[in-house]
């Protein structure tokens, strides 16, 4: 299993947030995520992190690597 890494999304704030990152994770081709609103974090495989970051950018919803 490849090591995981979280991603804080601050701007993530409701359900509608969620479902918007999760359909956009998976048409990048990321099929393997966690998606927690309590922490407004996204919890990814550390090899796909790059492609996560922008993909997160390119929907407006910034991320930063919390681990």
């Amino acid at each position: 299993m490849a090591d995981q890494s979280e991603v804080k999304v601050p701007d993530m704030s409701c359900n509608h947030c969620v479902k918007r990152i999760s359909n956009a994770l998976k048409e990048g081709g990321i099929e393997t995520f966690h998606i927690d609103l309590e922490k407004k974090e996204v919890r990814v495989n550390t090899t796909q992190l790059r492609e996560v970051l922008h993909i997160l950018e390119k929907i407006d919803y910034p991320g930063s690597v919390s681990k």
